[in-house]
This record gives C-alpha cells, structure tokens and sequence, in this order.
C-alpha cells in the first residue's frame, strides 16, 4: 500500500521558460523494492559515489579499479544461502596478502538478477577498489584478471566459476563504476510475479547493499559531515515557478502553477547539486 501511494502528491520546481524542472517535494515511502524510491536513491548514491573518488583522487593521489565477481546462477531456495557465502568468501578475498597489500578501501554493492527461462537468480559484487597510482606499474603488486578469478575460485571453492570482470577506472570516473549506485534488484526482475518478488523481498530485507572500508568508509563519513562539499557542483539554474502535480492512475495530472515566494526562491536557489543521473 505504501508503495502504491509514493509520490501521488509531487511539487516540482521550474525555471522560467518551463525546461528546467526538478522535484522539491512529494509524499515518498522510502521502501527500497519501490521504483521510484530505488532511482531517487541511486542518484544520491551516485553523487556520493562521485564525489567520494574525486576527493580520493585529489587529495590521497588514489586510483581505481572496478571488480565484478560472479558465480554460476542459483534457485530460488539457495539464494539466501548464495549471498551468505558472498559475504564470507568476499571477507577472505579481501584478507588474502595480496589483495590486503593493493586495496586502500573499496565501495562494495549488491546485485541479483533474475533469468525468468531458467527461473534462477544470479547474484553478484561490484567492487571500487581505491589503489595507489603506482599499483598499474608495479609488477610485484600488480593482480591480473586471471589471478583475480584464480583468488575468487580459492575463496569461494567453487572451481565452475569463469567469469570476473577487472577494469581501471579512467579519468577517475567510468560509466561502469555507476554500476554500484544503480538498483540492487531491478522492478522489472522482481515484479515478474508475487512469487518472485517474495524470493527478492526475503533475500534483501534487512540487508546493506552498500558497503564501504577503509579510504572510502572515512571520506563517506566526510561526505555526511559536508566536508567535501567542495567537489559538489552548484545548481546554477535559476528556479521561479512552484508546479503542483497529482497522480491520476496513468500519468501526472498538473493541479497548480504559481511563482515561487521570496522564501522559497531563497531556499531553492543557488544550492548545491545532491543528485546524479546514472541510466
């Protein structure tokens, strides 16, 4: 029922020719299986997420690789069991000497996908692990993509694994890293069926999808506190219109327009940005 009446009363706030909008307020359910909540949030994770590595990048001279580790997909009764074994085999991944030797933190999220013809589920990590910059040229530390997959078979004992995806991350950003802000379950997966959506719901609940260590657990704890508010860029929109929407079953239906008062021009203007597109 929560879900079902998210967002159903919305104000948006528009620019003068009516181009620029963005929403200011609304009545939202914050449960995580619901759509609109799980964008909202992915955008804030991926500003976070940004803004986290742009601060590591200047400031401890980081750079970084992006992870994805994988396994062979799983019924329904084992998926719970499945991300359980994630866990510890991840906590093992990370403790092994050489990995510990190279990784300075990391941001890791969950993710299950659904196959509907098989009717299984795919766990499975993304991984941003904060290195020094010399970690690329030094042949003593450098980790392979096959000695990646070698560590990941150790550790979870599972030789029937093949795949793990390894990659720099250049510039400091890539469109892959958004990954880790994106849904840890997509709508279109779980709301397949009652019976579906039950497996996700029970897999999920009560669970962190993000975690962060070392480097990027100290800079999330800055980025709460504001102090990197500095990477944060401004909105430099100028917002004079104050537009009232309802749900009507099928679409948004427009109930009010009106100027903005003088207190909300000067609440809504010239704030920083505290959100990311990540589609």
């Amino acid at each position: 029922k929560l879900i079902r009446e998210c967002n159903t009363f919305m104000m948006m706030v528009a620019d003068e020719n009516l181009e620029k909008k963005k929403q200011h307020k609304g009545n939202t359910c914050k449960n995580r299986f619901c759509p609109i909540c799980a964008w909202k949030k992915s955008r804030k994770d991926a500003l976070a997420l940004s803004v986290m590595m742009a601060y590591l990048k200047q400031e401890e001279k980081k750079e970084f690789i992006f992870v994805t580790l994988t396994a062979p997909n799983v019924p329904a009764d084992e998926l719970e069991d499945e991300i359980k074994g994630y866990n510890h085999s991840f906590k093992k991944l990370m403790e092994r000497k050489e990995v510990k030797k190279i990784a300075k933190g990391y941001a890791r999220k969950l993710e299950i996908t659904y196959n509907e013809e098989r009717e299984d589920y795919h766990p499975h990590f993304h991984v941003l692990i904060a290195v020094n910059k010399s970690y690329f040229t030094d042949t003593k530390q450098y980790i392979t993509r096959d000695r990646w997959l070698e560590l990941w078979q150790q550790v979870t004992k599972n030789p029937l694994i093949t795949q793990v995806d390894v990659r720099k991350v250049r510039n400091g950003r890539d469109d892959k890293v958004y990954e880790i802000a994106k849904y840890s379950a997509k709508d279109s997966d779980y709301l397949i069926s009652q019976e579906v959506f039950e497996v996700f719901y029970k897999a999920l609940k009560g669970k962190r999808l993000i975690v962060y260590s070392g480097l990027f657990k100290d800079a999330m704890t800055k980025f709460k506190n504001g102090e990197l508010d500095g990477y944060k860029e401004k909105d430099v929109t100028k917002y004079v219109y104050a537009i009232m929407y309802n749900w009507g079953g099928k679409r948004y239906i427009e109930l009010e327009k009106r100027y903005l008062t003088d207190d909300e021009l000067e609440e809504i203007n010239g704030k920083l940005i505290d959100e990311k597109e990540v589609d």
